[in-house]
């Protein structure tokens, strides 16, 4: 049996749907509800997270700033909450300077944005003129960059990062590879010449809901697991949790154990990465 080791965790999600307006939510009744902080710690309770990381949720645009205010005002009661990345609209291009500026004049906690992609049906969405110059800026104001893609976007993303050699990047969910029907081609392909870039990280996360989320099996993520593992190399690999879009397919603890299970055979060093020195790292969550 591994040794249990502190977890960060770098993907957490919370919301309100009364105080914020995320359409999206409509169409998934399971998550369409009250997920609190106090909900989270009931769900993750007595595992060993030491560290939070929130992202943002999918608010309306006009509500973003007000959502990274909220999210700054909790962490001042949970000291775990040590790192946020805030919605921010990266296809202004030069003119979401002042967004910026309002947004890390919020809190010290606003490490990174991110700017959702998946559901964009333009392949090329992110490799506008505008969006890369929006991406580049974020190196000034010391912000990383999450994306949130499918696989099938993975190429435009690819050169994006090569566009953006002095931003921070990080890939959620492992650039949600088609799980559920084993397809690790040409995903994986892609995965590794991303990697090639050494300005982005991946985060370890989202795997079970790619999955058949009601049969799934461990060992249909291990490949996954090791594909990445192989690719980034193991200090640009992280754990994300990402509750609780989760539990559409897993009780967060289930996810846990069976990620602990997938790496128990890594060396020691290797997991202590993973679970919590990466996320900490590309983060600043000691800073």
């Amino acid at each position: 049996m591994a040794e249990t080791l502190p977890v960060v965790d770098a993907h957490v999600h919370l919301w309100n749907p009364d105080q914020f307006d995320m359409p999206w939510l409509a169409r998934i009744p399971l998550l369409h509800r009250l997920y609190t902080l106090q909900d989270y710690c009931e769900h993750t309770q007595n595992l060993p997270i030491t560290g939070i990381v929130y992202v943002e949720v999918g608010v309306e645009p006009q509500e973003a700033l007000l959502e990274a205010r909220s999210i700054a005002t909790l962490a001042q009661h949970e000291s775990r909450l040590q790192a946020i990345v805030a919605a921010a609209p990266l296809e202004r291009g030069a003119a979401v300077r002042e967004y910026l500026e309002a947004l890390v004049a919020i809190s010290p906690l606003i490490k990174g944005v991110r700017r959702n992609v998946q559901d964009e049906t333009e392949p090329d969405f992110c490799l506008q003129p505008d969006f890369v110059v929006g991406a580049r800026l974020l190196a000034e104001f010391q912000l990383s960059c999450d994306l949130c893609i499918r696989h099938w976007q993975l190429p435009a993303v690819i050169e994006l990062v090569r566009r953006c050699p002095t931003t921070a990047f990080v890939l959620d969910h492992l650039g949600k590879p088609d799980i559920r029907q084993r397809q690790l081609d040409p995903w994986q392909a892609h995965l590794r010449k991303l990697a090639e870039l050494p300005n982005v990280s991946c985060k370890v996360s989202g795997m079970v809901t790619e999955a058949d989320s009601e049969h799934w099996q461990p060992a249909d993520l291990e490949p996954f697991v090791d594909a990445a593992l192989e690719a980034f190399g193991e200090d640009r690999i992280m754990f994300g949790g990402d509750w609780p879009v989760v539990l559409l397919a897993s009780a967060y603890r289930r996810w846990y154990e069976t990620l602990d299970a997938l790496s128990a055979h890594w060396p020691e060093a290797v997991r202590r990465k993973l679970w919590a020195a990466n996320a900490r790292q590309f983060y600043r969550m000691d800073t």
